[in-house]
Order: structure tokens, then sequence, then C-alpha cells
């Protein structure tokens, strides 16, 4: 999609679709709606007074009514987007609303839209107090870019329902907010093509993306955007001691991949770089297919698994986001790529692993793989100088039965860093919610034979036994960990996105990244 910002007014603007937003301003829990355009223009006000008038349509976040020929205005026709109750309006209500009017057009074969600008900042998010202008320009296109995308890549029936190009439109007098509404628009366009990349990744089969195929679409990936990077495979993984690692890679026919992505930021003339800076390390779990091995999961929903690579899909293009926005920042992303198969070479539960860090692991589950390969992937992070880690997987199902799909888990060893991410998780308007990994849930994971199992000792509590596996391999260094299994895929379509891969957490992970810029 062809997206461009515009400062224009909207009324004379020729286009096959106008979108508008709605807000119910009626106060009160049984007042009927009110409502009211995030618009200015008397030809749209009156185009649309009618429809708001009648009660048919309540202005709700997702709702949409389309009016054809409307009189005043040049578009062919104007959508009127609900966002809900303006009272409880965030930032992520905007990015939906942007998402649903792009939703609306491709079933009528809209080729072309325009999105006009909410020119009302009286919301409540508490962030659009002091960015106003940025932080909504970039929920526009991002809810737009995000929404575009079906995922019925290998369909031969597929049809092209795509909106070909869309207009942000801004008032042409808002001349003192245009900087910020640039900003806005090109951090925007940056975060949700970094998401889209990463869904693009996890929509694929498990036959075509093979741990050596995400690393030669990375490695293209960081090409392009000017990052290095290098793919390592198994005589990388014996050279570093990375028994973790190899041990769920041993049973598949397809070699591991171990993925690095470094980003060092550009210094200016006469800028000499700060001693002890922070290096911050991205780390993320790359299972391209996993069956279980040999603890094997069940044939139903076993399909599913090949978005077990969800967690490095994040960080790849998490990572493609940093080079484009380039934080004053160093970052190093760490991708640990395998296939857990059940074949006469895999890993089997009793197994005794060493890590690379030196400790050993009783493998009571083989199913419990991503913990091995982020074990392994942590520590070597900080071999290469990371001091602040962040990492994402879809670990564990506990997680899921815990929060749903609403909600990512969180744990995190330091309280700034978690502080950090929660400001960022405000802004990206992703949701997250902590879960506890304090040392009185150490005796989980103890092993009698090793120094830790891989599992915990029962059932209760899975996400957090996961938790304090990883914690072993982080040590004191701050660091966040991102349960991401609940809410990688959407089994259900939305008004504003399609059913299929989210990219979750590319957004929040970039502002947490940008936290620490200089």
């Amino acid at each position: 999609m062809d997206t461009k910002l515009l400062f224009q007014d909207a009324d004379g603007f020729q286009t096959q679709m106008l979108a508008v937003f709605a807000v119910d301003i009626a106060s009160g829990k049984d007042a009927e709606p009110l409502l009211a355009l995030l618009a200015t223009s008397d030809a749209i006000t009156n185009a649309a007074a009618k429809v708001l008038a009648s009660g048919e349509f309540k202005g709700t976040l997702g709702e949409t009514v389309l009016l054809h020929a409307p009189s005043g205005l040049k578009a062919e026709r104007l959508l009127v987007v609900g966002l809900g109750k303006a009272k409880s309006l965030s930032v992520d209500e905007v990015r939906r609303g942007a998402g649903t009017a792009v939703r609306s057009a491709k079933p009528l074969g809209m080729r072309d839209m325009a999105i006009l600008f909410p020119e009302d900042h009286a919301l409540s998010d508490e962030h659009l107090e002091t960015l106003p202008c940025t932080l909504l320009a970039r929920a526009v296109v991002e809810g737009a870019e995000l929404a575009e995308l079906d995922w019925d890549t290998y369909r031969s029936d597929r049809k092209d329902r795509s909106v070909r190009t869309l207009a942000v439109l801004a008032k042409e007098e808002e001349k003192s907010a245009r900087a910020e509404i640039q900003l806005g628009f090109e951090e925007g366009l940056i975060l949700a093509r970094a998401q889209n990349f990463t869904r693009a990744l996890v929509n694929e089969p498990g036959n075509v993306l093979t741990p050596t195929e995400l690393g030669r679409r990375t490695a293209a990936m960081c090409a392009e955007v000017g990052l290095t990077c290098e793919v390592y495979s198994t005589e990388k993984l014996a050279e570093l001691k990375m028994g973790a690692f190899a041990a769920v890679a041993q049973g598949s026919a397809e070699p591991p991949a171990l993925i690095v992505m470094t980003y060092e930021p550009t210094l200016a003339k006469g800028e000499v770089a700060v001693e002890g800076a922070p290096v911050i390390g991205l780390v993320g779990k790359g299972i391209t297919f996993d069956t279980g091995g040999i603890s094997i999961k069940p044939a139903d929903g076993m399909e599913k698994m090949k978005y077990d690579m969800a967690g490095a899909g994040a960080m790849i293009g998490a990572m493609r986001a940093v080079a484009q926005l380039k934080p004053k920042v160093k970052v190093i992303g760490v991708v640990c790529s395998a296939e857990n198969m059940p074949d006469g070479k895999a890993f089997k539960p009793g197994d005794v692993v060493t890590a690379m860090s030196g400790k050993t692991i009783e493998v009571v589950n083989t199913d419990a793989e991503g913990r091995l390969v982020l074990a392994d992937g942590l520590h070597y992070a900080k071999t290469l100088g990371c001091t602040h880690l962040i990492d994402a997987a879809t670990l564990t199902g506990a997680c899921v039965v815990a929060l749903g799909i609403l909600n990512v888990g969180l744990f995190s060893n330091d309280e700034a860093a978690w502080e950090s991410f929660v400001v960022a998780a405000k802004i990206s308007g992703e949701k997250f919610w902590r879960l506890p990994c304090s040392d009185d849930y150490k005796d989980q994971i103890k092993s009698q034979i090793a120094d830790m199992m891989n599992t915990g000792k029962n059932r209760y509590g899975g996400a957090i036994s996961a938790a304090m596996f990883l914690k072993e391999f982080v040590g004191e260094t701050p660091w966040v960990h991102l349960d991401i299994a609940g809410c990688a895929w959407n089994d259900d379509s939305k008004p504003w996105i399609a059913n299929g891969p989210s990219g979750v957490a590319v957004r929040t992970i970039l502002q947490w990244v940008r936290s620490y810029s200089a």
C-alpha cells in the first residue's frame, strides 16, 4: 500500500472513500449516544448529520456506516468509523479505528482511500497531553498498514483486494503541528512495516521457513537496512558449547541457525562513544516447527506450531525498526532457531545437557524446548557485551491459561527495566501483564541429578517455572521476559485486523529500546 501524508482540505480531495472518526460524547452509563465527529469540516459534519442523529449508528469501536455521494465533498463515499466513548478514548482506539477503515474498504473493492486525521485532540490518553500529534499520526498509519494485509498467501484462487493508495489528510492550517504530525507518520510507517515483516515470517509454513531460510531472510533484511548480520550453524554451536540449543536441534534433518544482528549507533562528528553505555540484547526463540520432540504434542492443533518462532520474528522485526529509527544505543539481536523433531537422534526425557554457561539441565519434557534454546541465547548475548536483556517466546500454554489471549505475560528481575517497559507499552498500545518470578519459586525447577530441570515439579504456575528457568541464565543483568504464546496468533478476525499472525511486541520492544537511547 502506498501510504502518504497530505496537508490539504478534505472537502475537495478526490478519492473513492474518505474515512472519518466519530466518538460518543454522552456522559453517564445509561445516557443515549451523542455522537461527534473528530473533524471540523462543515461539509463533512453536514453530510453525516442525518445518520448520526438517527440513532441507527451508535459509534461503538469498530462500527461503521457508509454514505454514498456525500453532499459537499469530492469523495465518492464517506465512511464514518466509531471509536467508542470519548471519555475512555485512547490512542489505541484511534489505531483500531484506522484499521477498521482500511478493512472496510477491502471487500468493497476500494483501490484508493483517505483517512482524515483526527482534529479534535481532547482525548483521554495521558501520553496525548505531551505528544498528541505525533502519537495520533503514528496510531493512524500503524492501524492502517497493519489492517491492509491478509494471510491467504498460498491460495491458488487468491483475489487481489488490496487498498493500493492511502492518503492521511491533515488540515493545511495546522502548520504549528505539521512537523509533529510528519514525524509521527514516518515513525508509524517504519513500525507498522517492521511488524508486518514479522507477521509475514510467522505466517510461513514450516516446510518453507526452515532455520536456514529464516537466517537467509534475516540476513537479506539486515543488508537492506544497514545492520550487521552473522548466521551460524551446527559447528558454531559446538564451538560455543551451546549444549542446550544443540540438544533441541539434533533430532531434525534441518540444521539449526544462530543468527546475530548488530546495530551500532552513528556518532556525530566529534562525538565520542560514552564509556559504560547500555548495550541492549534482544533474544528470540526461533523454533520454526515444534512437534514436541519425543514428548510429542497431540495432533489436534499441531499445525499451528509453525508460529513457534514468533518470538524470533518479533526480535527480527524490532531490529529492522531499530536500524531505521536509529536510537543512540547499541543493540544486538540473537535468534536461536531450530526444529524440534522426534528422530532416532533426538534428545530424550531423562537426558542431562550442559548449557553454554556451564549449568547442567535435566530434560524432563522435550516439549519444553524453547527455554533450552533461550538459555544459551541469553547467556551468549551477555558474552557479546549486552548489559540489558529482553527475550520473547511462544513459551508456555500455561501463560495462555493464566492470561488468555489478550495480555502477554511479562516477567522481570529489575524494577527499572520493568517500569521502562510499562511506559513503552502505554505508547505502543500493546497489552502486557506482569507475573512473579521471585526466588521462592526456585524450588519448582530443582533437580536431583543436575543443576535444574527444564520443567516445574508439577503443572502449577507453569509460565512462572519457565521464567525461573530463564532467570538462571541472566543472573543480575536487568532482564524482561515476554511469554507471547497467547497473543502471537489471532484466531478470529477483528474489524481492524485479519486473523493470523499478530506481530505482537514489535512496537513495544522498539519503544523500550529507545528508552535507553542517549
